[in-house]
């Protein structure tokens, strides 16, 4: 074969592709949050966490189930088979997360790491064309599952407030939650998001320009999820300061 002649890949084989991308970047997330675990002591469970209302043990319980749930989905999803992602709904989900949060630090950790190697084992045997098999998770595919689990851990590893910082998410992840975040946008305005002072590198909605700055494109990604960002977040409109836009709520 030529070297520069171009491969045209299968759909299937393009999901397996950006799957594959997104399972790397959970990985190293894992890590992180492994990392954390491995030196978190029950004082620091029972703290709080930068959740209002909820300690860090509440943060580690929802993501337990968090992963649970969605091992399960993938599990189910390779043998063609629709389940709830949680059984009993939310109410259960919320009943779990308040009963688990006063675990020691030692279960909070055997319980999450478990949660989360059981969804990159899950994540590791699709194949290529078990990326687009449907699921109960918003009647969406694999994929998206794939990409809940991968939001969930890079946001809340941070809302841990235990010396991870927004500078711990990836650049595609960034993009990744700019594009889901995007109904988050009022309608009527545009929001631009701009970094460093330069040019926008994300644009938002549709009506009256809005440009949101901040030093790093982590906290303009921070600010659009409803987190607390590092560094100022400042907004203007026809070159005069503004107030931030109100955002709507997660999609």
């Amino acid at each position: 074969m030529d070297p520069d002649e171009v491969v045209a890949l299968t759909p299937a084989e393009q999901s397996d592709a950006v799957g594959r991308g997104v399972v790397a970047d959970v990985v190293r997330l894992r890590r992180t949050l492994e990392e954390v675990l491995a030196r978190l002591t029950d004082a620091e469970v029972a703290a709080p966490s930068r959740l209002p209302g909820w300690t860090r043990g509440h943060v580690l319980a929802h993501l337990a189930g968090v992963g649970s749930g969605a091992a399960r989905q993938l599990e189910h999803a390779r043998a063609r088979r629709l389940v709830d992602f949680y059984d009993g709904g939310r109410p259960a989900r919320d009943a779990a997360i308040e009963a688990g949060a006063g675990a020691s630090a030692e279960v909070h950790a055997r319980d999450v790491l478990a949660a989360a190697l059981r969804v990159e084992s899950a994540l590791a045997a699709l194949g290529p064309e078990d990326w687009d098999a449907p699921t109960r998770y918003r009647d969406q595919p694999a994929t998206a599952v794939a990409h809940a689990w991968w939001r969930e851990l890079a946001i809340h590893l941070v809302d841990l407030d235990l010396a991870v910082g927004h500078d711990a998410w990836s650049p595609a992840l960034l993009d990744h939650l700019v594009e889901f975040l995007a109904p988050r946008v009022p309608d009527g305005v545009l929001v631009a998001l701009v970094p460093g002072g330069g040019a926008s590198r994300w644009e938002l909605g549709d009506g009256a320009l809005v440009r949101v700055h901040a030093e790093r494109a982590e906290d303009l990604v921070a600010w659009l999820a409803g987190r607390e960002p590092s560094r100022p977040v400042t907004a203007e409109r026809d070159g005069e300061p503004a107030s931030l836009p109100e955002l709507g709520p997660w999609p």
